[in-house]
């Protein structure tokens, strides 16, 4: 596609919009659901997209919706919106995110979509991080139906990539995002849609209500269940065609070159600049005609059409050297695609490590190295995914942590290069303590003194024979440890210097361990190895072109409350660094349904410099749904603290309609901590 191409802009007068519609389950449950319909498909069927989340089709999703789905309608496509069972309209519980009833329900949905009149019968799935997950997951199914997804901002390893742990480390993410879901899963049904019952039906919801950390923190190692719906555990499950979409601001770009490298049926891979968002309306730009190239794909996989654009394997936008910064409207540089993943022409360049930095070629080290650094190294990182909930979410010039860690830094470049994949350090290293674990940044030493964030990796030192298998270390005793950062598209210029940082604590990104670690690196026995993409590429094979970014909304809302954000960082009395990030995202009414919805975030993380144990993060989460007279609030809380031993969470939940509390709820446990690997499997 290019962006000379005139597809058909959405008109409403053609798409006629069907809900609540009720797609019954199995077990009687019925799950409600959103439909955008072009009018010919009651004589001339067609294919149908699903989007299938719990994030509310008539006001969390519906912004975006009315861009996505009008689109699609005028190209020739049915959209259909459903929410997950215990969420929005749909009735039932929600047990868990992934969870074999939502599955389930899903092959249900589809096979439902697919018997419809106005169905040909073929059906494809487009989602984002949830949506995306859940795409890939019912694709690993494989019901007949089910042709093709696009699965955006998606992880294909439940443990190893995702929102809970990083290199078998504790992301404190996962206390925040179980915070999240509880406020997102305890809004009510709407009273138009559901009726009368609709306060009951909230009732019984919120009584319900897990708070998802429990199981999340329960299982600190990959078992049985992370590696339930990790469909890296057999690609080969896989037989519709997916197109695999990231962006290298967010939390999910590794899945993408690793789902290309696993498949077996056709993919295609796609990954910009963009943070958490639909790269047809993403941050930071250049965004994309993304609807377009998802009608080609749909176009080839769900109507046939051979004639339909066919993509080369992997597109990516290689991102060019700026001044760092924590908001980055537009980023530069250049498109690159490659005819096949993993490619051939990305080859290894190595760096020893040594005290005066970073050394060219193998067996140029020598030398011990030490690493040992405070608990608050880490406050320049960028948030774990960037976008979910502002904009200012992305790393800050990366100085002051440099100076807390070990840095060493390469001889300015004489040539520039193009960082292309995903970078491996190997270390021996010799600990002081059972357990803890490295972090190690690239950045890119500016000639302005500037250091900026390329990428990073992580290691918890007990998973060092693999996520499934934690072994406490020896203190004194030398192991070897191989660390594999996230994969980036980089240009790192002519005169720059590449930067290796590392250290043993990131905060507030990573939990502390236990106790303060700190490491001998063996310089004569490790290497930097970092994929270069050789310069001819660009000749050989052209850069990609996309249409103009689709951004018309079918439909509108009114702004009652704008949104805004603040970030405050401080150093308490007693040396505590403190964190706190307010976001209020505002109020809005959606002028489809009516519906008025606001919230306010603010969220807490403490450290002492030299004392792991003193971390503590706390969410506090307000949501508001009305209209008119029908107005609700829900209120909730979560403190998450530690000891040696033990992880400690406490939470709260208050639910009102009008003045009335519809619900209270409290919970309060310890979870061991498994740092030095010693427990049983927690299968």
């Amino acid at each position: 596609m290019n962006a000379h191409d005139n597809l058909t802009p959405p008109d409403e007068t053609e798409c006629e919009i069907l809900d609540p519609v009720w797609i019954p389950m199995p077990d009687g449950t019925r799950l409600a659901a959103r439909i955008w319909l072009p009018r010919s498909a009651h004589d001339a069927p067609v294919p149908a997209v699903l989007e299938y989340l719990p994030y509310r089709r008539r006001d969390g999703t519906l912004a975006r919706d009315e861009i996505t789905y009008p689109w699609l309608a005028a190209q020739g496509y049915a959209g259909v919106r459903v929410d997950i069972r215990g969420n929005g309209d749909s009735e039932g519980l929600m047990e868990d995110e992934y969870s074999e009833a939502e599955l389930a329900d899903g092959e249900a949905v589809i096979a439902w979509i697919a018997a419809q009149p106005w169905c040909t019968g073929a059906v494809g799935m487009i989602g984002i991080s949830w949506g995306g997950f859940n795409g890939l997951q019912l694709a690993a199914r494989a019901p007949e139906a089910l042709k093709a997804a696009i699965t955006i901002c998606f992880t294909d390893d439940r443990y190893a990539d995702d929102i809970h742990y990083m290199g078998g480390c504790l992301l404190t993410e996962n206390m925040m995002w179980s915070s999240q879901m509880l406020s997102y899963s305890s809004r009510p049904p709407d009273p138009v849609v559901v009726g009368p019952d609709w306060r009951e039906m909230w009732r019984s919801r919120l009584h319900a209500q897990p708070l998802l950390i429990e199981p999340w923190l329960t299982h600190q190692h990959r078992d049985a269940y992370w590696r339930r719906a990790s469909v890296c555990e057999d690609f080969n499950s896989v037989k519709a065609a997916i197109m695999a979409v990231g962006g290298w601001a967010d939390a999910y770009s590794n899945a993408v070159p690793r789902t290309l490298a696993g498949l077996s049926s056709p993919a295609s891979g796609l990954v910009g600049p963009w943070a958490h968002k639909y790269p047809n309306t993403a941050w930071p730009s250049p965004q994309i005609g993304f609807l377009s190239e998802c009608k080609a794909w749909f176009d080839r996989y769900l109507k046939d059409d051979t004639t339909a654009p066919e993509a080369p394997a992997y597109r990516f936008f290689i991102k060019n050297s700026i001044a760092p910064s924590r908001e980055v409207a537009a980023q530069p540089g250049r498109w690159a695609a490659e005819p096949a993943w993993p490619s051939p022409r990305i080859v290894p360049r190595d760096w020893s490590l040594a005290s005066g930095g970073l050394r060219d070629g193998a067996g140029q080290g020598g030398d011990v190295l030490v690493v040992a650094t405070p608990q608050t190294l880490g406050h320049t990182a960028q948030r774990f995914c960037p976008g979910m909930r502002s904009l200012d979410e992305l790393a800050a010039d990366q100085t002051p942590d440099d100076a807390a860690a070990l840095t060493l830094d390469s001889a300015p470049l004489r040539e520039g290069v193009d960082i292309v994949g995903a970078a491996r350090l190997r270390l021996r290293l010799t600990p002081d303590q059972r357990s803890g674990f490295v972090v190690a940044r690239l950045c890119d030493l500016r000639p302005d003194g500037t250091s900026a964030f390329i990428t990073m990796g992580v290691l918890n030192l007990a998973h060092r024979a693999g996520h499934d298998a934690p072994a406490p270390m020896e203190p004194g005793a030398p192991v070897d440890v191989d660390v594999t950062l996230n994969d980036i598209a980089y240009h790192l210029p002519k005169g720059h210097r590449l930067r290796l940082s590392l250290s043993t604590s990131y905060w507030p990104m990573i939990w502390p361990s236990a106790q303060p670690l700190g490491v001998s690196i063996d310089g004569e026995n490790s290497l930097l190895s970092v994929p270069l993409r050789p310069e001819s590429a660009d000749a050989d094979t052209p850069a990609p072109s996309f249409a103009a970014p689709e951004q018309q909304r079918v439909g509108g809302q009114d702004t009652l409350r704008p949104d805004q954000s603040e970030r405050i960082e401080e150093v308490l009395s007693n040396g505590t660094r403190r964190l706190r990030l307010i976001t209020d995202g505002g109020k809005q009414r959606h002028h489809a349904t009516g519906i008025e919805i606001g919230r306010h975030v603010t969220e807490t993380w403490d450290v002492h410099p030299d004392d792991p144990l003193s971390a503590r993060t706390e969410a506090h989460w307000i949501y508001q749904v009305g209209r008119g007279d029908w107005q609700t609030r829900t209120e909730s809380n979560t403190v998450m603290t530690c000891d040696a031993t033990h992880f400690h969470v406490r939470a709260w939940l208050k639910a009102l309609d009008g003045a009335d509390v519809v619900a209270e709820r409290a919970w309060s446990f310890s979870i061991p901590r498994d740092d030095l690997g010693h427990e049983d499997d927690a299968d």
